[in-house]
């Protein structure tokens, strides 16, 4: 890779045939990662008219902007939700808590309650606070909180975040993580035959072309195996 600058390649990959539709070089940056899947997406629709039903890809895609475009878009997300609210020191996840959509509030694993004042934080982000008195009086606090009160974050659009978690106990959400592997073929090819793993020219720009030019290649070849099969076996005559 470039010695200044760490660069990604994106493909956006048939899986039923093993085609990339979209190559795309960005930098190393998941925000940089998130746009260039819309990006690509947009660009397949207006070029070829494909609209897919469902995206498969590996958490770096799970964030919630991209979920909810997906959703929008009436597309299946098959994506694992990008989730940090796991705790590993043994206190209470926000998985412990449960949220009573009806009345906007978590109940904690100790009962009480956990209210917001409805205020956003960074523009997607909703506190949710214990109070008080129901902290100090908790026998469950020393597995919950070192701090006065125990607070959880909620997204904005965590109930799309709940919807694609409910995804992966599906058989069609196990089925796109298996054709994934095509796409991890892919990738190793470009990096052990084609030797992607160290661009050649330098910058953006640089890396972009040398994307596409290896996504074109492999296509090529890829084309080749699926035009030029050879002919079926013939079968074999039955003695009289």
């Amino acid at each position: 890779m470039d010695p200044f600058f760490a660069y990604d390649a994106k493909y956006l990959i048939d899986n039923k045939v093993g085609i990339i539709i979209d190559a795309e070089g960005t930098r190393a940056n998941r925000v940089a990662e998130i746009a260039v899947t819309q990006t690509m997406m947009d660009r397949v629709r207006r070029r070829f008219g494909l609209r897919p039903q469902k995206l498969a890809g590996d958490s770096v895609y799970g964030a919630v902007r991209l979920l909810k475009w997906l959703v929008d878009c009436k597309i299946t997300p098959h994506v694992p939700v990008w989730d940090k609210s796991a705790r590993s020191d043994g206190t209470f996840s926000r998985a412990d808590f449960v949220f009573d959509q009806k009345r906007n509030v978590y109940i904690c694993p100790g009962g009480a309650e956990l209210t917001s004042t409805g205020n956003i934080d960074q523009g997607h982000i909703v506190y949710y606070r214990a109070s008080k008195n129901d902290c100090s009086s908790c026998s469950l606090k020393p597995k919950c909180t070192t701090a006065v009160v125990r607070k959880v974050t909620r997204d904005v659009n965590e109930e799309v975040r709940d919807r694609v978690r409910a995804l992966a106990n599906t058989e069609a959400f196990e089925q796109s993580r298996r054709e994934r592997k095509k796409v991890e073929m892919r990738f190793a090819h470009m990096k052990r035959i084609l030797r992607l793993d160290r661009l050649r020219l330098r910058g953006l720009s640089g890396a972009k072309d040398e994307v596409l030019l290896t996504a074109a290649a492999q296509n090529l070849r890829r084309l080749a195996k699926l035009i030029c099969r050879g002919p079926p076996p013939l079968a074999t005559a039955c003695p009289a």
